[in-house]
């Protein structure tokens, strides 16, 4: 292989392009004859150090780089769904008791109402029942306040009619026995 590529290189140096113009196809002064030696020797080269194993060798490792770059992502991705899927149900978990906390809200405002509604009810009660008993007094007080100026008009009026009608000599007579009566009742 040495000897091959060492003619190939010495007889690439004697082929001018002057020369290789004319003359047999095996002649290093044709043309075609000196490009084929040199892609033969360009190819010898390649071989030689192996270049096709190492472009193998290189796109089996980036194959290989590819793919697991693939099966990362592969994994990203159900990662990813995984945590969106997680995510999702927090979310459905989170609206539901978003709801319970609602409807929760709704029954307690709704029962406080109604204890609200009733403590009226009982307030509006009371205060009636309070104006009635007031009311009630207040017309006692009122009965009361009549029947006593109705005694105290009797009384007068009967002390009237009694001073015009009784003489000096019963007042002192009833005076006297008013005072033994007093004094009796007394001791």
């Amino acid at each position: 292989m040495r000897k091959l590529i060492t003619s190939s290189i010495i007889a690439a140096g004697f082929a001018t392009p002057a020369l290789a113009a004319s003359g047999p196809f095996f002649s290093l002064r044709n043309t075609n004859f000196v490009v084929l030696l040199a892609f033969l020797l360009f190819l010898a080269v390649l071989a030689y150090f192996k270049v096709p194993g190492l472009l193998g060798k290189m796109l089996d490792k980036r194959s290989e780089g590819i793919r697991d770059e693939l099966d990362e992502a592969r994994a990203l991705r159900e990662e990813a769904q995984t945590v969106l899927a997680s995510y999702e149900r927090k979310q459905q978990e989170m609206t539901e008791q978003a709801d319970r906390i609602v409807a929760q809200a709704r029954q307690e405002a709704e029962s406080a109402a109604e204890k609200a509604r009733e403590d009226l009810d009982a307030s509006i009660k009371r205060r009636l029942a309070a104006a009635e008993e007031q009311i009630a007094s207040a017309q006692a007080s009122a009965v009361k306040d009549v029947r006593d100026r109705a005694a105290e008009v009797a009384v007068a009026a009967a002390r009237d009619v009694i001073a015009q009608q009784t003489s000096a000599a019963d007042k002192n007579r009833m005076i006297d026995e008013s005072i033994s009566e007093v004094g009796t009742k007394l001791h």
